[in-house]
Order: C-alpha cells, then sequence, then structure tokens
C-alpha cells in the first residue's frame, strides 16, 4: 500500500481494529476510494465502501440513503470529484461522532506530495495563527492587482487547528491539510477581491477574476471565466453570493496546480470563498461552496500585518 493512505488512516484518522470505517466515492475517484478501502481492511474487518453520483457543483448533498450511510461509522474518508465538505449531509454525521477527512477531486499526485509533513510543526503554526485569528476584530486583504477587501470576524472563531489529525469524535477536516480559516460576519465584507491563481470548478485561471462585494455579497463579476462563474451562483440563489469563507494557507509542500483541496494549502496564499459557511460557525446554508485563491496577498488583522505580499510576518 502506498505510504499515503497509512498516514491518512493511522496518523491523521487514528483508525484502530475495533473501529467501523466508510469509504465514500464516485466513478471518477473509486479507483483511489478502492486504494482506501483496501488499506483499512489491513487495520479492521468492518470496512465499506459506497458510490454516489457526480452533482454540477461542490457543495451539493448526496441522496438520502448516502447521507444515512454515513450516520453509522466512526470513521470515514469522503473521495468524491464535488466537495461534500459543507454538505449536511457531512455535518450530521459528525454530529453523530463520526470522524471524517474529505479530500475532493483528489489525484495520486497531491496524495504523494503534500500529506507526508511534519504535522507538529504545522500544528504550532496554526495555533499561532488561529489565535491571532480568534481575538480578531476587522480583517483587510490587499495585493498588487485589484484586491482591497475588508470585512469584519468579530465574534467568530478559526477553523483547523486540528491540523490534519483527526481523532477526536466528531473531528473533521481535509487533507492534504493546511489552512486556518473563519467565516466571516455576514454582511460585512466590502470592497473588491482578485482571484488570480485558481477558482473550484473552474480551475488554474490564465487571467484574473474580480469579485465585487457590497454589505457581504458578490454584486458583480468580471474578468476570465466571470459568467461562467455568475452561471453557477445564479443556480442556487442569493445565498450562493455570500461571502463565506476567508482562509490562509499553511502547507509548505502544497502547490497551485488548479485543483483548490491543494492549491488552498499552499503557502504565499488565501482564499474567498463564496456560498456556505454553516459548519464553520456561519450563517448561510446553501447546496455551493466555491473557493478563490489570490497569490501573495498582504493581510492586516485589526491593522497588525500577518502577511506581507505573501510571506509570513507574525
Amino acid at each position: 500500500m502506498p505510504k499515503y493512505t497509512n498516514i491518512a488512516l493511522k496518523k491523521c484518522l487514528g483508525l484502530k481494529k475495533d473501529e467501523s470505517f466508510l469509504v465514500v466515492t464516485d466513478g471518477k475517484l473509486f479507483d483511489i476510494g478502492k486504494e482506501f478501502l483496501e488499506a483499512a481492511k489491513r487495520i479492521t474487518k468492518k470496512t465499506k465502501l459506497i458510490k454516489i453520483q457526480i452533482p454540477k457543483v461542490h457543495g451539493t448533498e448526496p441522496s438520502k440513503e448516502a447521507a444515512n450511510e454515513m450516520l453509522n461509522y466512526d470513521a470515514e474518508i469522503l473521495i468524491t470529484t464535488k466537495s461534500l465538505s459543507h454538505t449536511n449531509a457531512r455535518i450530521n454525521a459528525c454530529k453523530s461522532g463520526a470522524r471524517i477527512v474529505t479530500m475532493p477531486g483528489i489525484t495520486k499526485e497531491i496524495l504523494e506530495r503534500a500529506i507526508d509533513i511534519d504535522y507538529s510543526k504545522l500544528m504550532k503554526v496554526h495555533e499561532r495563527l488561529g489565535g491571532i485569528i480568534d481575538k480578531g476584530k476587522r480583517v483587510k486583504i490587499t495585493t498588487e492587482l485589484e484586491t482591497s477587501l475588508n470585512f469584519s470576524i468579530d465574534g467568530r472563531k478559526a477553523f483547523g487547528r486540528d491540523s490534519g489529525l483527526f481523532t477526536k469524535k466528531g473531528s473533521f477536516g481535509n487533507l492534504p491539510t493546511g489552512e486556518i480559516f473563519v467565516a466571516p460576519v455576514e454582511g460585512t465584507a466590502n470592497g473588491v477581491y482578485a482571484v488570480d491563481a485558481s477558482f473550484a470548478s473552474i480551475g488554474k485561471l490564465k487571467k484574473p477574476i474580480n469579485v465585487f462585494v457590497e454589505d457581504g455579497n458578490a454584486v458583480k463579476i468580471e474578468g476570465c471565466k466571470a459568467k461562467e462563474l455568475e452561471k453557477m451562483l445564479d443556480s442556487v440563489g442569493k445565498g450562493a453570493r455570500n461571502i463565506a469563507e476567508f482562509g490562509i494557507g499553511t502547507n509548505e509542500k502544497a502547490k497551485i496546480t488548479g485543483n483548490i483541496l491543494e492549491d488552498e494549502k499552499a503557502i504565499g496564499t488565501c482564499h474567498v470563498a463564496l456560498g456556505n459557511n454553516i459548519g464553520f460557525g456561519g450563517k448561510v446554508n446553501v447546496q455551493l461552496h466555491l473557493d478563490g485563491i489570490i497569490k501573495n496577498p498582504t493581510i492586516t488583522v485589526d491593522n497588525k500585518k500577518i502577511l506581507d505580499n505573501g510571506k509570513f510576518v507574525f
């Protein structure tokens, strides 16, 4: 078995021989899902794999049958083309006690590159960065492009402190790991952000996408693939335009490939997501969550700089 399966199952999930384990996958990523199932069988006899349909957008709920199945296991890995991270199915499974790792759009190349990291070192970075976010009230993001976006995080807590170690009952996160993120207070974001690395459901960008924000919502989108993005948002409804997430990449081995799962973890980037944030302290629950990755940002929390042109300064 590849090294990354043991790291994910034993170190990150802490799977034990007396526990039950579920893989949720689809037709496109079935081979990787089967690889993790076979690795899990070497640890526990209580294993199962279920295959779901591939929806059009990230954040779409799986079938009721799949959602109900997810309520019955100690540990789960969701290896799907479109993300289940911000679905009610995942949230409810965690509430039932499941420890869950999601890997939307994962590839073997990403697994081989970005899973085998120093988790202890990463946890120290996350504790420091998470503490700054927890105490913060106002964030501002600027770049050499058009980005100038500010919003409140007053009363909101940082997520990501698990740092890839999801061994506590009900814990959840991505692998590869490597982000500290928070839900901005709804209705407080104003300005514009220029996404110049990649955008969920679109991929790596040759030219930036500019998202104009008023009172917490994306009111206008210009640039590369703008019409395609507008169509996705309109298909879901008003809540899809909510400024849902602000996150900072912290994984030293992650790089920009056009795959959001890895891109948002790359050091020297931040990301702003639209849509759903109910699962990490926000109030908006829609069937869509789209991250936009921004290169080399300068970020201040309460006027104290923590990133300067993509470099940590805290």
